[in-house]
């Protein structure tokens, strides 16, 4: 009876983690759901009202409450997409320099976490005038007219945005970069030097390579974030709702937007408006997890393939 007893003790245990681990799982599900549901609803007015519309009209007026989501959206994706065009290849070469080169102590101590609300001040007290004073009249003689760097040296703007949340993301996406790498065996790495390859290729085809899953993880992960990102955007990014062709010009983002009137929306309208925009980040965000979680199934397939 004894030996009964602590052979069925495992699989009780078992059941009771089981349930538990489902139960999170689905409370987890519900909580999103939850929100998706109260944003929808919060903003029926507004969809009412302006349709699809509201997606592509750059209007925002809260006198005549008429409002457009496109400004905020644009924003939100050049400041994104210079982030991440800046954040992404450097974190690969501070990842593969931490790896490879730095001692550990170095490694643990550059990854130090820094408050977003830093970097938002940095920005508009240090940033904003550098770029004022020096790298926009710089890329303006470099470039000339060119509809991209027109404009006015203000400091704040699209481009100062984005720097800034380049620098927020560069080390959720090196620290995951760099464990990635980490994880490498090194009798691969041996294997290569062994065939006659040479530093460069190791660290390409074998690093790289054997990393590149975790690698995309990281950069959903700084997409994510930097996508998401509020009050360092809201010191920077000049909070002004228009589509401009110029990087130097200010802007907005939906984050910034949220935050900066909010607690200002009297009329209806205008309330439901800016709920819309939380779900139009909602529905993105989840989005990109979705895609970021079948692109990470995709390649394990593909390692499953060919090994």
């Amino acid at each position: 009876m004894v030996r009964r007893a602590h052979g069925r003790a495992p699989l009780v245990a078992e059941g009771v983690f089981r349930v538990v681990a489902l139960t999170c799982a689905a409370f987890v599900l519900v909580v999103m759901a939850g929100l998706f549901v109260v944003l929808l609803v919060r903003s029926h007015l507004s969809i009412h009202r302006f349709g699809w519309g509201f997606l592509w009209s750059d209007a925002w007026d809260p006198v005549r409450d008429h409002f457009g989501a496109a400004s905020s959206i644009f924003g939100t994706v050049a400041s994104t997409a210079i982030a991440m065009v800046i954040a992404v290849p450097l974190s690969l070469v501070i990842a593969l320099f931490l790896v490879e080169i730095a001692p550990p102590r170095l490694a643990r101590e550059l990854l130090a976490g820094i408050p977003s609300i830093i970097y938002g001040m940095w920005g508009l007290f240090v940033l904003a005038p550098l770029m004022a004073t020096h790298v926009q009249p710089a890329m303006q003689k470099v470039f000339g007219t060119f509809p991209l760097f027109s404009g006015p040296p203000m400091g704040i703007g699209v481009l100062t945005a984005g720097l800034v949340l380049a620098l927020m993301v560069l080390p959720f996406i090196t620290a995951v970069a760099r464990d990635v790498f980490a994880l490498v065996p090194p009798v691969m790495k041996e294997a290569g030097y062994g065939l006659g390859a040479t530093t460069w290729e190791v660290t390409r085809k074998v690093t790289i390579g054997y990393g590149m899953k975790g690698l995309v993880g990281g950069v959903f992960l700084g997409l994510g974030r930097a996508i998401g990102e509020t009050m360092a955007v809201t010191f920077v990014i000049g909070n002004d709702h228009r589509i401009a062709a110029s990087l130097f010009a200010s802007g907005n983002s939906i984050a910034s937007t949220l935050a900066n009137e909010f607690t200002e929306a009297s009329e209806p309208v205008y309330l439901s408006a800016l709920v819309e925009l939380g779900l139009i980040l909602f529905v993105v965000t989840l989005v990109i997890q979705v895609l970021a979680q079948l692109w990470l199934n995709r390649l394990g397939r593909l390692a499953g393939n060919r090994s």
